[in-house]
């Protein structure tokens, strides 16, 4: 074999988005945090990411993880999340697929009924509690680092719209958080290319009119998504809303979005909608389910913060090997702006 790089992928995928896990070949990577190895990635080795997600190895839909022993104590393992146009500090879809595969390919033991997990993102420890059946994990929900919300209720000007009025609040991601129905979207699946349009308007226009910085840990990234919120409703007493995610350089997040699910359950604590415990239902844009609740509340920084627990299942697709032939003249993958809205580096 003439590669020059070879790594070891288990493919899946949580409530349809899908979470591609490297669980070898990388070998060492420098930092003893998950965040000072997610730095020394984008630094100094993003062409991985790149050869992973872009054409023609990879597609505007696709998610990776690379996974990492963790030198935290109380970490059983850590992970390194890449998206197509950033490292994001922590990811719910990608959490609920890494703790699968983990467990069902055996790199961690699996328990019967339930197998406890810490694992350590760049954002920070998180608690997993996987529901397993017959070597099946059939249920995860995870405990999640702090959601605040930074901007309420600001008005932008965005090209072509005008004055819109957003919500930011921060969720392991840093969100533009809009009512849908005022756009007039119902979120339905035959939307998703105008949100998507809409949507990278929308966090670009925010990103240069509002000022965000995190207060423990100023190198998470700003403004880099946008939520477009269904209205919230209660059936027979339970809290439920639809939602669509833009994720860049513009598609929908198929799932219901564990960090913008945290940020909501953010912006709803601020804004007297839910109480702590209570379950919210969060649904795609494709009709996949999260159930949600406040474990707690705290602060980060000046910000009143809740933190929030997730869950849904993934399931495994597939097991393979991605390389690098040296003579490849694409070592570091394309797009274009016919499936990526726009062409990047």
């Amino acid at each position: 074999m003439r590669w020059t790089r070879t790594l070891n992928v288990v493919d899946s995928h949580c409530e349809g988005e899908s979470g591609k896990v490297v669980v070898g070949g990388m070998g060492a990577v420098p930092g003893k945090t998950m965040f000072e190895k997610r730095l020394h990635l984008e630094q100094h080795l993003d062409q991985i990411r790149k050869m992973l997600l872009f054409e023609p190895r990879g597609a505007a839909w696709h998610n990776a993880n690379i996974i990492f022993q963790s030198s935290n104590p109380d970490a059983d393992m850590g992970f390194v999340i890449l998206e197509s146009t950033e490292y994001p500090a922590m990811s719910g879809s990608n959490t609920i697929c890494v703790a699968t595969v983990l467990l069902e390919t055996g790199m961690i033991s699996m328990k019967e009924p339930v197998t406890s997990l810490t694992l350590e993102s760049p954002a920070g420890l998180i608690k997993v509690e996987c529901d397993c059946r017959h070597g099946k994990v059939r249920h995860v929900r995870f405990t999640n680092q702090p959601a605040f919300v930074y901007h309420l209720q600001k008005p932008i000007e965005v090209e072509g719209l005008g004055t819109i009025t957003v919500d930011i609040a921060y969720g392991g991601m840093t969100y533009t958080m809009v009512d849908a129905n005022v756009l007039g979207f119902s979120l339905e699946p035959n939307e998703a290319r105008e949100l998507c349009e809409l949507g990278q308007r929308l966090k670009t226009a925010a990103a240069a009119q509002l000022e965000v910085s995190h207060p423990i840990n100023p190198l998470i990234p700003g403004i880099t998504q946008t939520c477009f919120m269904g209205p919230l409703e209660r059936r027979n007493g339970q809290l439920h809303a639809r939602n669509a995610v833009i994720v860049s350089p513009g598609r929908c997040d198929r799932s219901p979005c564990g960090t913008g699910t945290s940020a909501r359950l953010a912006l709803m604590h601020l804004k007297g909608e839910i109480k702590s415990g209570e379950t919210f239902v969060h649904e795609s844009i494709i009709g996949s389910r999260f159930e949600n609740r406040i474990e707690a509340v705290t602060e980060v920084g000046p910000y009143p913060a809740v933190i929030p627990s997730i869950a849904g299942q993934a399931w495994i697709t597939g097991i393979y090997q991605i390389g690098l032939d040296p003579s490849d003249p694409f070592p570091n993958g394309f797009t274009l702006s016919d499936t990526w809205l726009k062409a990047i580096a």
